[in-house]
């Protein structure tokens, strides 16, 4: 071995061994947890690469129900959430699990169904009457089936009817928000979506909302910032500025104005500063 040959050796292996140069930064990534509305809407097509290119942190995202987004976040396997569960948000903050929550936008829960209504819920005065109809008349209705946020308020709307709903008529898809859409379209069922997914997939749909406009239907967004402490290996700084992004004036113009250009009205309404009370009034 010749001492040219020992000498690079040397050099490489000190080059290796040494600690990053002052200066030097690792590019940044954050896991971003949310439910699968956001994604299917189009919604986080036009907001992440903004993110992206101002924060200089490159986002990746799991869409999920937030049931399974806030699982996710229990363990420490995201660092940051946007989630549409209230009740639940309440308890996982409550838990510790998270360090700060903040309103982001609300749209609402539509029962969406075939246009022959065999069940005749057009137009019924609350949507918990609407589905004691589909329950007594056995019309098919597809449930999420999977602990997301439109999973729980469904469950909460049959306890309003009074109804544990099984049998050959109820069925579960385990699946997203738009797929749940397309099974009930091509089933000729009935299911409750949120108006923002709804809309924009309406159009490959044989699907009409035929109950809205209920107070109680109401579908709140909230992102939620991981607790540090907890979690050593989350990106904290990372989830922040994500959370800050979101509720920014600039972010806000642009969650008004989503979709107006191709439904005539925007999927979500911006709601950063105000409360929850405020919602629906």
């Amino acid at each position: 071995m010749n001492r040219r040959f020992v000498a690079a050796a040397l050099f490489l292996a000190a080059l290796l061994l040494s600690p990053p140069l002052a200066g030097a930064t690792e590019p940044q990534a954050i896991i971003l947890a949310t439910t699968s509305s956001t994604q299917d809407s189009g919604l986080l097509d036009l907001l992440t690469p903004i993110f992206e290119a101002e924060a200089g942190i490159t986002v990746k995202t799991i869409a999920v129900g937030s049931g399974q987004a806030m699982a996710m976040g229990e363990k420490g396997e995201a660092d940051v959430l946007l989630v549409h569960s209230p009740e639940a948000e309440k308890r996982f903050m409550e838990a510790g699990f998270g360090a700060n929550r903040r309103l982001v936008m609300h749209n609402d829960f539509v029962l969406v169904g075939p246009a022959a209504d065999p069940a005749g819920i057009r137009g019924s005065a609350t949507a918990a009457l609407a589905l004691s109809k589909i329950a007594t008349t056995g019309a098919l209705f597809m449930s999420r089936g999977d602990k997301s946020g439109t999973h729980a308020k469904e469950q909460k709307l049959w306890k309003e009817a009074g109804l544990s709903p099984a049998g050959a008529w109820y069925q579960e898809t385990g699946l997203g928000m738009g797929q749940t859409l397309s099974v009930a379209s091509e089933k000729g069922g009935y299911t409750l979506a949120d108006r923002g997914t709804y809309l924009a997939a309406r159009k490959n749909l044989a699907l009409e909302i035929l109950v809205e406009g209920e107070k109680g239907l109401l579908n709140v967004y909230h992102v939620i910032e991981l607790e540090g402490s907890r979690f050593p290996k989350v990106n904290v700084a990372g989830g922040k500025a994500f959370a800050d992004f979101m509720v920014a004036p600039a972010t806000q113009e642009m969650i008004r104005t989503f979709g107006v250009d191709r439904f005539g009205s925007p999927l979500f309404f911006p709601d950063a500063g105000k409360k929850v009370e405020e919602l629906g009034r």
